[in-house]
């Protein structure tokens, strides 16, 4: 017996799922997977991998967008692959796209393109700020936990003092990777 399957994603903690899970219910879904998880990468969703590997012949995978489930054109090309050889249809609701119809299936290419296409725009923009903001000398990355001196105090009990790592860190009140 078919089923109608739906799977859910957020990119943060801070997002809701409510509205996607709520037109998914009304669109019949009997089982919903859900996770607030970054879209990057499929394989790193497991709620994504436990949808496709519950996923039956005949059943019907229904997202409200396509960027739910995949951001790039290579992840989006592996999950349509899968669901192709299970048998499984693919319904899009925000974009009317069935993938059991010739204009879904070249609709979902398409928008898996475009998908892909923004993506890459996002990502060089991202490079373009931080080329930026190192022009102007904006730090990246967390504070120091010691300060310059305390560097070279560091190196001086090490190396002269022969004081321990472990001793070293308890003393600056840091982790021994630190120092």
């Amino acid at each position: 017996m078919s089923e109608i399957v739906g799977y859910a994603r957020v990119s943060t903690s801070g997002q809701t799922l409510d509205i996607q899970q709520e037109k998914l219910h009304a669109a019949g879904c009997t089982r919903i997977f859900s996770e607030k998880k970054s879209g990057r990468q499929a394989d790193n969703r497991p709620e994504l991998q436990s949808c496709l590997q519950f996923l039956r012949d005949g059943d019907t995978l229904v997202i409200t967008k396509l960027d739910r489930m995949a951001r790039s054109v290579l992840d989006l090309a592996k999950i349509a692959d899968v669901l192709r050889t299970k048998g499984v249809a693919l319904k899009v609701l925000d974009q009317a796209i069935d993938t059991t119809r010739p204009e879904g299936r070249l609709m979902f290419s398409l928008l898996g393109a475009f998908a892909q296409f923004e993506n890459d725009i996002r990502a060089e923009r991202q490079l373009e700020g931080i080329a930026k903001a190192k022009q102007k000398c904006v730090a990246f990355g967390r504070k120091r936990a010691l300060t310059p001196e305390q560097c070279e105090r560091v190196t001086i009990l090490r190396r002269d003092e022969k004081f321990s790592i472990a001793q070293i860190a308890e003393r600056f009140n840091v982790g021994p990777a630190t120092i």
